[in-house]
């Protein structure tokens, strides 16, 4: 009896279990407890949503926190939203109570008293964003080895969220940074609901170490409901059509609203655009019927109070709550028992999908649920590919791809990651204050994420750096930050390796209501929070915009960016197009619709060939390939192909087809294309002369030629037309 993982684990721990009455251990903390309290090996569980993840992480690693107590910070939580750390916090705080190990979260929302406290008497638990961080390395370099000199565990929250981004890299090389500077040797826990490809997983989240990596991966059998419903939106272009077109979005508004207002429900959207406009028709409509107005919005530009009432909302409000939401829901935060999950279109990839539906159905043998709800245009007069209903096949591919196959997109680590090798050493460099070159090429190219960058590389680098007075050459020979380069530094925003649009702060009165990326002129209607704000005064200096509410027409001020779809995706669109398959979970205008454009494409012949023509000296390519190998081609028609070819011009609608226009047809453009890729092994070609197209943020600071040598590596990749 003494050996079952439970009899291991702390008194307070058990005491922790035993007033929450479960019954068991779940299938993931009884193996995170083997692997951690009988090898040294590192661990990656990757379990559903809701399937008890943090707590397998936490109760073995506080074990031996209790037994063993750390004479500094004993366990780092890195999580990717302050969000998730704040609410982990919560969920920790009175398990950590009861075990007197101090708990402590370290983000831009904490007060500066709380993290003197930490620094002035390190134990416990640190909660942080890679951000934060990056501040502590860089801006309390001293502080570091008391910090983490007994650091024993290291988790990461939401790895498939740091995975194949800059941010990912960010995290690796921090965590080799603090190994280095405070001489400790921590184990590493990595927790995702959506991964499939475990051995990429486990080699970035050992990068650097000598550790094996044990994965943990139990298979759950979750009930799903799934229903997909379409709406066609008809072009206006005569009265008519006009009216049609009020009826359809009336339809789909209503819809929504039926569905979501009596409830706890997230509308998860794909972008915030459509999450601000959403919230404002659905609590017009609330007014219309004379219905209590339930319905919140939720993403980044939300002011953190404005997002904390609506998590509270959700998770204990009585009654009915609603909230729109981009992907800053879609991770980790326990909002209780969400009855349902209404997307708007169709997400971009499988990981999104499967960590959406994980919203709701958190409890018991509650099923999870998710409803799609999809409004395209259609127009009969439109070219062919533009009356295919892409999202809908978009829906319909990702559901099958992970219900039937369990498939999820493979995580693709970046080589050349230039913009991350800037940041890295002006971060480093300011932290240490001088470096020689050696000693600095040494620090920045043995960090996890520049395996591939060589010695000549980096030279280019610092060479460039030195030339724009990014850093400085003393007289010693040595390197200093430069005066450009502690411009970029002293800023906030040097923290963060994500792109982030300078806003401007909204102000209703005294309170901040969000953000917005463009400066509207006075007297400008614009709608923010779920709400129609009229702007009054613009503070150009303190990036601040002072507003009242207003009615009217809604607008919003950011620009929109869909995201990538994987080659996979696009297949699976293509067979659900070619198949007679009559998906259970489509509702029936989703069946009629999905009809209506399998006879198009059998009609067309726009399944059987890869290049059709469009009428006059035009031509459609559909190559059902990924967004990635999509820009390629592009970029081999416009470079390799315009002047051979004779082509006028090359219009992509990405990622579904192209239209090409010029003097060919569609037989010789097709072996052109074929010729080409299959001939083609140095993608640099396919960049013009003195182009250096940016992938990161920091790669407008970096030797351009460096640039286009990343961006042959990383932003361009081999394809093959079917």
């Amino acid at each position: 009896m003494s050996t079952h993982p439970f009899y291991r684990l702390a008194p307070f721990i058990q005491e922790f279990i035993y007033k929450r009455r479960w019954n068991s251990l779940r299938e993931a903390q009884v193996e995170a407890c083997r692997v951690l309290f009988d090898t040294d090996h590192h661990l990656l569980i990757a379990s559903g949503t809701a399937s008890g993840k943090t707590e397998a992480a936490f109760f073995p690693a506080l074990t031996v926190l209790d037994k063993e107590p750390s004479r500094s910070v004993g366990i780092l939580y890195i999580g990717p939203l302050k969000a998730l750390i704040n609410d982990q916090f919560e969920r920790l705080k009175d398990l950590l109570k009861e075990g007197g190990i101090p708990v402590w979260h370290w983000h831009g929302d904490v007060p500066q008293s709380e993290k003197t406290k930490l620094l002035q008497k390190p134990s416990g638990v640190l909660q942080i964003t890679p951000e934060s961080l990056e501040g502590l390395l860089m801006n309390k370099p001293n502080a570091i080895p008391a910090l983490f000199q007994e650091l024993r565990y290291v988790i990461v929250d939401e790895v498939h969220a740091f995975m194949g981004a800059d941010r990912g890299s960010q995290v690796l090389s921090l965590l080799a940074r603090i190994e280095r500077m405070a001489g400790c040797r921590p184990r590493r826990i990595g927790l995702s609901a959506t991964l499939s490809d475990y051995e990429t997983a486990s080699g970035w989240l050992g990068a650097g170490t000598s550790q094996a990596v044990e994965v943990v991966a139990p298979q759950g059998n979750r009930k799903l409901r799934l229903s997909i419903e379409h709406f066609a939106m008809p072009d206006a272009r005569d009265e008519e059509q006009a009216e049609a077109l009020a009826l359809a979005k009336g339809a789909y508004t209503d819809y929504i609203y039926d569905h979501t207002n009596r409830k706890k429900a997230i509308i998860f959207t794909n972008s915030r655009t459509d999450a601000e406009l959403t919230t404002l028709e659905l609590r017009r409509t609330a007014a219309k019927r004379h219905d209590p107005d339930v319905f919140h919005v939720h993403h980044g530009s939300i002011s953190a109070m404005l997002r904390e009432e609506t998590e509270a909302a959700l998770r204990t409000g009585s009654g009915a709550a609603v909230a729109c939401a981009t992907v800053t829901l879609e991770l980790g935060i326990d909002l209780g028992e969400l009855e349902r999950v209404l997307q708007l279109g169709a997400p971009y990839s499988c990981s999104s999908f499967v960590q959406r539906l994980g919203r709701s159905g958190r409890r018991g043998d509650a099923a999870s649920e998710m409803m799609f709800a999809i409004a395209e245009e259609e127009d009969e007069e439109a070219q062919l590919p533009a009356r295919m209903p892409w999202t809908l096949l978009r829906a319909i591919a990702i559901i099958e791809l992970y219900v039937k196959e369990r498939w999820v997109e493979p995580l693709q680590l970046r080589k050349k990651p230039v913009g991350l090798l800037y940041h890295q050493t002006m971060s480093i460099l300011h932290a240490m204050g001088e470096q020689t070159p050696i000693d600095l090429a040494r620090a920045v190219l043995t960090l996890p994420p520049f395996n591939e960058v060589t010695p000549e590389e980096y030279k280019m680098l610092l060479n460039y750096m030195i030339h724009t007075d990014h850093i400085q050459r003393t007289e010693e020979g040595t390197l200093i930050v430069g005066l450009t380069g502690e411009k970029i530094t002293g800023h906030y925003r040097f923290l963060a390796v994500f792109k982030d649009d300078e806003e401007h702060v909204v102000y209703d009165g005294t309170e901040e209501i969000g953000s917005i990326t463009t400066v509207p002129p006075p007297e400008y209607c614009f709608s923010l929070a779920g709400k129609l704000w009229k702007v009054v005064e613009i503070d150009t200096k303190h990036k601040a915009v002072y507003v009242k509410a207003a009615r009217g027409k809604a607008d919003t001020l950011w620009l929109g960016a869909g995201g990538d779809v994987h080659t996979r995706v696009m297949q699976k669109m293509r067979e659900v197009l070619s198949a007679s398959t009559i998906y259970p979970y489509l509702a029936p205008r989703a069946v009629n619709r999905l009809e209506r454009a399998r006879r198009l494409a059998r009609e067309s012949g726009l399944l059987s060939q890869t290049v059709i023509p469009a009428g006059g000296d035009s031509c459609f390519i559909l190559p059902w390939i990924g967004t990635k190998a999509f820009r390629t081609l592009e970029r081999l028609l416009k470079v390799k192909l315009s002047e051979p070819l004779k082509l006028r011009s090359v219009v992509p609608m990405e990622p579904y087809y192209l239209v090409v226009s010029g003097r060919t047809d569609p037989e010789t453009l097709l072996a052109q294309i074929l010729m080409e890729s299959s001939t083609l092994t140095d993608l640099s070609e396919l960049l013009k002369p003195e182009e250096a197209p940016y992938l990161g943020k920091y790669d407008e600071f970096v030797d351009p030629n460096l640039v286009r040598i990343a961006f042959a590596e990383d932003g361009l990749e081999q394809f093959t037309l079917l």
